[in-house]
Protein backbone atom coordinates (compact mmCIF):
# COMPACT_ATOMS: atom_id res chain seq x y z
CA UNK A 1 0.00 0.00 0.00
CA UNK A 2 1.28 3.47 -0.87
CA UNK A 3 2.22 5.98 1.79
CA UNK A 4 -0.19 8.57 3.17
CA UNK A 5 0.20 11.99 1.53
CA UNK A 6 -1.92 14.91 2.66
CA UNK A 7 -5.56 14.91 3.66
CA UNK A 8 -5.51 11.19 4.41
CA UNK A 9 -5.47 10.40 0.68
CA UNK A 10 -3.02 7.83 -0.63
CA UNK A 11 -0.88 8.52 -3.67
CA UNK A 12 -2.33 5.85 -5.99
CA UNK A 13 -5.84 7.13 -6.53
CA UNK A 14 -5.45 7.07 -10.33
CA UNK A 15 -3.51 3.85 -10.93
CA UNK A 16 -3.67 1.62 -7.84
CA UNK A 17 -0.68 -0.32 -6.61
CA UNK A 18 -1.06 -4.02 -5.88
CA UNK A 19 -2.96 -4.45 -2.63
CA UNK A 20 -3.96 -0.77 -2.51
CA UNK A 21 -6.65 0.22 -0.04
CA UNK A 22 -7.06 3.74 -1.42
CA UNK A 23 -10.38 3.19 -3.18
CA UNK A 24 -11.79 1.19 -0.26
CA UNK A 25 -10.95 4.05 2.08
CA UNK A 26 -12.53 6.65 -0.21
CA UNK A 27 -15.76 4.73 -0.73
CA UNK A 28 -15.95 3.97 3.00
CA UNK A 29 -15.59 7.66 3.82
CA UNK A 30 -18.34 8.55 1.34
CA UNK A 31 -20.55 5.86 2.86
CA UNK A 32 -19.99 7.22 6.37
CA UNK A 33 -21.08 10.67 5.23
CA UNK A 34 -24.24 9.25 3.63
CA UNK A 35 -25.07 7.31 6.80
CA UNK A 36 -24.64 10.44 8.91
CA UNK A 37 -26.87 12.46 6.58
CA UNK A 38 -29.47 9.71 6.53
CA UNK A 39 -29.81 9.66 10.30
CA UNK A 40 -30.12 13.46 10.36
CA UNK A 41 -32.51 13.78 7.43
CA UNK A 42 -35.41 16.08 8.39
CA UNK A 43 -38.98 15.20 7.38
CA UNK A 44 -40.23 16.82 4.19
CA UNK A 45 -43.66 18.43 4.13
CA UNK A 46 -46.74 16.26 3.64
CA UNK A 47 -47.68 12.62 4.31
CA UNK A 48 -44.36 11.13 3.23
CA UNK A 49 -42.50 13.51 5.54
CA UNK A 50 -44.74 12.54 8.43
CA UNK A 51 -44.07 8.86 7.66
CA UNK A 52 -40.33 9.61 7.65
CA UNK A 53 -40.66 11.23 11.05
CA UNK A 54 -42.20 8.00 12.39
CA UNK A 55 -39.49 5.93 10.69
CA UNK A 56 -36.55 7.95 12.04
CA UNK A 57 -36.51 6.32 15.54
CA UNK A 58 -36.73 2.88 13.90
CA UNK A 59 -33.79 3.78 11.68
CA UNK A 60 -31.69 4.97 14.61
CA UNK A 61 -32.38 1.73 16.43
CA UNK A 62 -31.29 -0.31 13.40
CA UNK A 63 -28.13 1.82 13.16
CA UNK A 64 -27.28 0.83 16.72
CA UNK A 65 -28.24 -2.83 16.51
CA UNK A 66 -27.40 -3.77 12.90
CA UNK A 67 -24.94 -1.17 11.55
CA UNK A 68 -23.52 -3.53 8.94
CA UNK A 69 -26.91 -4.22 7.36
CA UNK A 70 -27.73 -0.52 7.26
CA UNK A 71 -24.35 0.30 5.73
CA UNK A 72 -24.85 -2.39 3.06
CA UNK A 73 -28.23 -0.90 2.14
CA UNK A 74 -26.91 2.67 1.94
CA UNK A 75 -23.90 1.54 -0.12
CA UNK A 76 -26.32 0.48 -2.86
CA UNK A 77 -26.82 3.42 -5.22
CA UNK A 78 -30.57 2.79 -5.30
CA UNK A 79 -30.49 4.13 -1.71
CA UNK A 80 -27.32 6.26 -1.46
CA UNK A 81 -28.12 8.32 -4.55
CA UNK A 82 -31.48 9.35 -3.08
CA UNK A 83 -29.80 10.43 0.17
CA UNK A 84 -27.34 12.66 -1.71
CA UNK A 85 -30.11 14.09 -3.89
CA UNK A 86 -32.01 15.12 -0.76
CA UNK A 87 -29.18 17.35 0.51
CA UNK A 88 -30.80 20.67 1.27
CA UNK A 89 -33.82 19.68 -0.80
CA UNK A 90 -37.10 18.94 1.06
CA UNK A 91 -38.63 16.80 -1.72
CA UNK A 92 -41.59 14.79 -0.40
CA UNK A 93 -41.78 12.40 -3.38
CA UNK A 94 -38.05 11.67 -3.22
CA UNK A 95 -38.22 11.11 0.52
CA UNK A 96 -41.12 8.71 0.05
CA UNK A 97 -39.08 6.78 -2.50
CA UNK A 98 -36.12 6.66 -0.12
CA UNK A 99 -38.36 5.46 2.71
CA UNK A 100 -39.89 2.66 0.63
CA UNK A 101 -36.57 1.57 -0.93
CA UNK A 102 -34.62 1.59 2.32
CA UNK A 103 -37.39 -0.15 4.28
CA UNK A 104 -37.60 -2.88 1.63
CA UNK A 105 -33.82 -3.44 1.67
CA UNK A 106 -33.79 -3.62 5.48
CA UNK A 107 -36.80 -5.96 5.60
CA UNK A 108 -35.22 -8.34 3.08
CA UNK A 109 -31.99 -8.22 5.12
CA UNK A 110 -34.01 -9.30 8.17
CA UNK A 111 -33.28 -6.27 10.37
CA UNK A 112 -36.57 -4.35 10.08
CA UNK A 113 -38.52 -5.20 13.24
CA UNK A 114 -41.25 -2.57 12.86
CA UNK A 115 -43.95 -2.05 10.28
CA UNK A 116 -43.34 0.96 8.00
CA UNK A 117 -46.10 2.58 5.97
CA UNK A 118 -45.37 4.76 2.95
CA UNK A 119 -48.53 6.70 2.16
CA UNK A 120 -47.42 7.80 -1.32
CA UNK A 121 -44.91 5.19 -2.57
CA UNK A 122 -43.31 5.09 -6.04
CA UNK A 123 -44.78 2.80 -8.66
CA UNK A 124 -41.74 0.51 -8.43
CA UNK A 125 -39.53 -0.07 -5.39
CA UNK A 126 -36.15 -1.62 -6.23
CA UNK A 127 -34.35 -4.04 -3.94
CA UNK A 128 -30.84 -4.30 -5.32
CA UNK A 129 -29.80 -6.59 -2.47
CA UNK A 130 -32.30 -9.22 -3.62
CA UNK A 131 -31.95 -8.38 -7.35
CA UNK A 132 -35.73 -7.82 -7.40
CA UNK A 133 -38.28 -5.02 -7.28
CA UNK A 134 -41.72 -4.52 -5.84
CA UNK A 135 -44.41 -3.11 -8.14
CA UNK A 136 -47.35 -2.76 -5.77
CA UNK A 137 -50.85 -1.68 -6.73
CA UNK A 138 -51.77 1.94 -5.92
CA UNK A 139 -52.29 2.84 -2.30
CA UNK A 140 -50.39 3.13 0.98
CA UNK A 141 -47.59 0.54 1.08
CA UNK A 142 -46.86 -1.27 4.33
CA UNK A 143 -43.50 -3.01 4.70
CA UNK A 144 -42.81 -5.12 7.77
CA UNK A 145 -40.47 -7.84 8.97
CA UNK A 146 -42.60 -10.62 7.46
CA UNK A 147 -44.09 -9.10 4.33
CA UNK A 148 -45.52 -6.21 2.37
CA UNK A 149 -49.13 -5.23 1.84
CA UNK A 150 -51.26 -2.73 -0.06
CA UNK A 151 -54.91 -3.06 0.88
CA UNK A 152 -55.75 -6.73 0.51
CA UNK A 153 -52.73 -7.56 -1.67
CA UNK A 154 -49.36 -8.58 -0.26
CA UNK A 155 -46.53 -11.06 -0.18
CA UNK A 156 -43.57 -12.42 1.68
CA UNK A 157 -40.23 -10.74 2.26
CA UNK A 158 -36.98 -12.08 3.72
CA UNK A 159 -35.60 -15.13 1.97
CA UNK A 160 -38.89 -15.71 0.14
CA UNK A 161 -38.90 -12.33 -1.59
CA UNK A 162 -38.38 -12.81 -5.29
CA UNK A 163 -39.43 -16.46 -5.16
CA UNK A 164 -43.11 -16.00 -4.38
CA UNK A 165 -45.45 -16.04 -7.41
CA UNK A 166 -46.88 -12.56 -6.82
CA UNK A 167 -47.43 -10.57 -10.00
CA UNK A 168 -46.16 -7.55 -8.08
CA UNK A 169 -42.65 -8.93 -7.49
CA UNK A 170 -40.37 -8.40 -10.49
CA UNK A 171 -37.50 -10.85 -10.67
CA UNK A 172 -36.14 -9.63 -14.02
CA UNK A 173 -35.12 -6.21 -12.72
CA UNK A 174 -31.37 -6.89 -12.39
CA UNK A 175 -28.83 -9.39 -13.67
CA UNK A 176 -25.48 -10.16 -12.05
CA UNK A 177 -22.51 -9.23 -14.23
CA UNK A 178 -19.75 -10.40 -11.89
CA UNK A 179 -19.51 -10.61 -8.10
CA UNK A 180 -21.29 -7.61 -6.56
CA UNK A 181 -21.75 -5.78 -9.88
CA UNK A 182 -25.30 -5.80 -11.29
CA UNK A 183 -26.84 -4.75 -14.59
CA UNK A 184 -30.11 -2.78 -14.38
CA UNK A 185 -32.73 -4.18 -16.74
CA UNK A 186 -36.03 -2.45 -16.03
CA UNK A 187 -35.61 0.76 -14.03
CA UNK A 188 -33.00 3.19 -12.74
CA UNK A 189 -34.20 5.28 -9.78
CA UNK A 190 -31.50 7.96 -10.09
CA UNK A 191 -33.55 11.19 -10.31
CA UNK A 192 -30.65 12.94 -12.06
CA UNK A 193 -30.32 10.50 -14.97
CA UNK A 194 -32.26 12.80 -17.27
CA UNK A 195 -29.71 15.59 -16.82
CA UNK A 196 -26.84 15.86 -19.29
CA UNK A 197 -23.72 18.01 -19.53
CA UNK A 198 -22.23 16.39 -22.64
CA UNK A 199 -23.17 18.11 -25.93
CA UNK A 200 -23.48 14.79 -27.80
CA UNK A 201 -25.94 13.17 -25.38
CA UNK A 202 -29.45 13.85 -24.08
CA UNK A 203 -29.58 12.17 -20.69
CA UNK A 204 -28.94 8.62 -19.58
CA UNK A 205 -32.28 6.84 -19.73
CA UNK A 206 -32.13 3.07 -19.28
CA UNK A 207 -32.14 1.45 -22.71
CA UNK A 208 -31.00 -2.04 -23.68
CA UNK A 209 -30.87 -0.98 -27.32
CA UNK A 210 -33.12 -3.82 -28.40
CA UNK A 211 -30.57 -6.43 -27.35
CA UNK A 212 -31.15 -9.25 -24.84
CA UNK A 213 -29.56 -9.07 -21.38
CA UNK A 214 -27.27 -11.97 -22.36
CA UNK A 215 -25.56 -9.78 -24.97
CA UNK A 216 -24.94 -7.06 -22.42
CA UNK A 217 -23.60 -9.50 -19.85
CA UNK A 218 -21.23 -11.11 -22.37
CA UNK A 219 -19.88 -7.75 -23.52
CA UNK A 220 -19.39 -6.33 -20.04
CA UNK A 221 -17.77 -9.51 -18.77
CA UNK A 222 -15.34 -9.43 -21.71
CA UNK A 223 -14.45 -5.84 -20.81
CA UNK A 224 -13.94 -6.76 -17.16
CA UNK A 225 -11.74 -9.68 -18.19
CA UNK A 226 -9.46 -7.35 -20.13
CA UNK A 227 -9.13 -5.14 -17.07
CA UNK A 228 -8.41 -8.15 -14.87
CA UNK A 229 -5.66 -9.30 -17.22
CA UNK A 230 -3.91 -5.96 -17.67
CA UNK A 231 -4.84 -3.93 -14.55
CA UNK A 232 -5.57 -6.51 -11.83
CA UNK A 233 -5.35 -3.99 -8.98
CA UNK A 234 -7.92 -1.73 -10.64
CA UNK A 235 -10.14 -4.76 -11.35
CA UNK A 236 -10.06 -5.49 -7.61
CA UNK A 237 -11.18 -1.91 -6.94
CA UNK A 238 -14.21 -2.41 -9.18
CA UNK A 239 -15.51 -5.06 -6.80
CA UNK A 240 -15.16 -2.53 -3.98
CA UNK A 241 -16.74 0.53 -5.57
CA UNK A 242 -18.86 -0.46 -8.59
CA UNK A 243 -22.34 -1.73 -7.77
CA UNK A 244 -24.58 -0.99 -10.74
CA UNK A 245 -24.22 -0.66 -14.52
CA UNK A 246 -27.11 1.08 -16.28
CA UNK A 247 -27.40 0.38 -20.04
CA UNK A 248 -27.97 3.41 -22.26
CA UNK A 249 -28.38 1.93 -25.73
CA UNK A 250 -26.37 0.16 -28.41
CA UNK A 251 -24.36 1.59 -31.26
CA UNK A 252 -21.85 -0.33 -33.35
CA UNK A 253 -19.84 2.80 -34.16
CA UNK A 254 -20.15 5.31 -31.34
CA UNK A 255 -19.86 4.66 -27.62
CA UNK A 256 -21.38 6.83 -24.89
CA UNK A 257 -21.00 6.68 -21.13
CA UNK A 258 -21.74 8.80 -18.09
CA UNK A 259 -21.63 8.99 -14.31
CA UNK A 260 -23.12 11.33 -11.72
CA UNK A 261 -21.51 12.72 -8.60
CA UNK A 262 -24.51 11.79 -6.45
CA UNK A 263 -24.76 8.27 -7.89
CA UNK A 264 -21.60 6.82 -6.37
CA UNK A 265 -21.35 3.17 -7.37
CA UNK A 266 -23.17 3.55 -10.72
CA UNK A 267 -21.85 3.82 -14.28
CA UNK A 268 -23.91 4.40 -17.44
CA UNK A 269 -22.66 2.65 -20.58
CA UNK A 270 -23.79 1.93 -24.12
CA UNK A 271 -22.99 -1.51 -25.52
CA UNK A 272 -20.23 -1.73 -28.12
CA UNK A 273 -18.92 -4.78 -30.03
CA UNK A 274 -15.33 -4.10 -28.91
CA UNK A 275 -14.30 -5.51 -25.52
CA UNK A 276 -11.49 -2.94 -25.45
CA UNK A 277 -13.95 -0.07 -25.87
CA UNK A 278 -16.08 -1.42 -23.03
CA UNK A 279 -13.00 -1.91 -20.83
CA UNK A 280 -11.98 1.71 -21.48
CA UNK A 281 -15.49 2.91 -20.63
CA UNK A 282 -15.62 0.91 -17.40
CA UNK A 283 -12.24 2.28 -16.32
CA UNK A 284 -13.19 5.82 -17.35
CA UNK A 285 -16.52 6.01 -15.51
CA UNK A 286 -15.29 4.10 -12.47
CA UNK A 287 -12.41 6.55 -12.21
CA UNK A 288 -15.00 9.33 -12.13
CA UNK A 289 -16.71 7.46 -9.30
CA UNK A 290 -13.48 7.46 -7.32
CA UNK A 291 -13.17 11.22 -7.70
CA UNK A 292 -16.82 11.62 -6.77
CA UNK A 293 -16.11 9.70 -3.58
CA UNK A 294 -13.10 11.93 -2.90
CA UNK A 295 -15.24 15.03 -3.43
CA UNK A 296 -17.46 13.88 -0.57
CA UNK A 297 -14.55 14.96 1.67
CA UNK A 298 -14.20 18.43 0.14
CA UNK A 299 -12.99 20.30 -2.97
CA UNK A 300 -9.96 19.09 -4.94
CA UNK A 301 -9.20 22.37 -6.73
CA UNK A 302 -9.67 25.94 -5.54
CA UNK A 303 -10.33 27.02 -9.15
CA UNK A 304 -12.33 23.98 -10.27
CA UNK A 305 -15.15 25.76 -12.10
CA UNK A 306 -13.73 28.90 -13.72
CA UNK A 307 -12.26 29.92 -16.07
CA UNK A 308 -12.83 27.44 -18.94
CA UNK A 309 -10.08 25.61 -20.86
CA UNK A 310 -9.86 23.40 -23.94
CA UNK A 311 -10.40 19.72 -23.18
CA UNK A 312 -8.55 16.89 -24.97
CA UNK A 313 -11.69 14.68 -24.96
CA UNK A 314 -14.59 17.12 -25.32
CA UNK A 315 -15.55 19.52 -28.14
CA UNK A 316 -16.69 22.18 -25.66
CA UNK A 317 -14.50 24.27 -23.33
CA UNK A 318 -14.35 22.77 -19.87
CA UNK A 319 -13.63 23.97 -16.35
CA UNK A 320 -10.51 22.53 -14.76
CA UNK A 321 -12.73 20.10 -12.87
CA UNK A 322 -13.62 18.52 -16.22
CA UNK A 323 -10.00 18.48 -17.37
CA UNK A 324 -9.07 16.78 -14.09
CA UNK A 325 -11.77 14.14 -14.60
CA UNK A 326 -10.45 13.44 -18.10
CA UNK A 327 -6.80 13.06 -17.09
CA UNK A 328 -7.64 10.93 -14.08
CA UNK A 329 -9.85 8.63 -16.17
CA UNK A 330 -7.60 8.19 -19.21
CA UNK A 331 -4.22 7.68 -17.52
CA UNK A 332 -5.24 4.18 -16.29
CA UNK A 333 -6.60 3.52 -19.80
CA UNK A 334 -3.12 4.29 -21.11
CA UNK A 335 -1.65 1.85 -18.59
CA UNK A 336 -3.99 -0.90 -19.82
CA UNK A 337 -3.10 -0.19 -23.45
CA UNK A 338 0.61 -0.24 -22.62
CA UNK A 339 0.18 -3.67 -21.03
CA UNK A 340 -1.67 -4.89 -24.13
CA UNK A 341 1.25 -4.01 -26.44
CA UNK A 342 2.70 -7.45 -25.85
CA UNK A 343 -0.14 -8.78 -27.99
CA UNK A 344 1.47 -6.97 -30.93
CA UNK A 345 -1.45 -5.13 -32.52
CA UNK A 346 -0.91 -1.86 -34.34
CA UNK A 347 -4.36 -0.63 -33.35
CA UNK A 348 -3.40 -0.76 -29.67
CA UNK A 349 -0.23 1.25 -30.28
CA UNK A 350 -2.13 3.89 -32.26
CA UNK A 351 -4.75 4.13 -29.54
CA UNK A 352 -2.08 4.40 -26.85
CA UNK A 353 -0.39 7.30 -28.66
CA UNK A 354 -3.74 9.04 -29.05
CA UNK A 355 -4.66 8.59 -25.37
CA UNK A 356 -1.19 9.53 -24.10
CA UNK A 357 -1.17 12.77 -26.12
CA UNK A 358 -4.59 13.73 -24.83
CA UNK A 359 -3.50 12.93 -21.29
CA UNK A 360 -0.40 15.08 -21.65
CA UNK A 361 -2.46 18.01 -22.90
CA UNK A 362 -4.83 17.67 -19.93
CA UNK A 363 -2.06 17.23 -17.35
CA UNK A 364 -0.14 20.22 -18.74
CA UNK A 365 -3.27 22.35 -18.47
CA UNK A 366 -3.64 21.26 -14.85
CA UNK A 367 0.06 21.73 -14.09
CA UNK A 368 0.04 25.28 -15.44
CA UNK A 369 -3.31 26.47 -14.13
CA UNK A 370 -4.75 24.27 -11.38
CA UNK A 371 -4.65 25.38 -7.75
CA UNK A 372 -5.07 22.13 -5.81
CA UNK A 373 -6.36 22.01 -2.26
CA UNK A 374 -4.54 19.92 0.33
CA UNK A 375 -6.94 17.14 -0.64
CA UNK A 376 -6.01 17.47 -4.30
CA UNK A 377 -2.23 17.91 -4.04
CA UNK A 378 -1.33 14.19 -3.96
CA UNK A 379 -3.71 13.53 -6.85
CA UNK A 380 -2.13 16.24 -9.02
CA UNK A 381 1.34 14.92 -8.16
CA UNK A 382 0.30 11.43 -9.22
CA UNK A 383 -1.13 12.68 -12.52
CA UNK A 384 2.10 14.55 -13.35
CA UNK A 385 4.20 11.48 -12.50
CA UNK A 386 2.06 9.17 -14.60
CA UNK A 387 2.15 11.60 -17.53
CA UNK A 388 5.95 11.55 -17.38
CA UNK A 389 5.88 7.74 -17.41
CA UNK A 390 4.17 7.85 -20.82
CA UNK A 391 6.50 10.51 -22.24
CA UNK A 392 7.71 8.16 -24.96
CA UNK A 393 4.16 7.90 -26.29
CA UNK A 394 3.26 11.58 -26.46
CA UNK A 395 6.58 13.14 -27.46
CA UNK A 396 6.99 13.74 -31.18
Amino acid sequence: MSGDRGGGVLADLTLPARGSQTARGLFSAALRRALTELLRLPPAPGPNGAAWGRFAPVLRRIAGQSPGALASAVRRPTVGTLIRCLRGRPDAALQGELLATLALELAVAGVLEDRVTVLQPPAMVPCLGARCALAPPPGPLAIGPDGWAVGGVGGALGRDFGTCPSEHVLTDIYATIAGPIALALRRDNNPLAGLEAHPDKSGSALDLGGLPPAAWLAGLRAGLELIATHLPALRAELDVGLVLVVPVGHDGERHLSASYQEAIGTVYLSLHPSALTLAEALIHEFSHNKLHALLEQGPILDNAWSPLYASPVRPDPRPLHGVLLAAHAFLPVAAMLESMLAEGTGDVERRLRQVARGNHEAVETLRLHARPTSLGEPLLAELVALDARFRGWWED
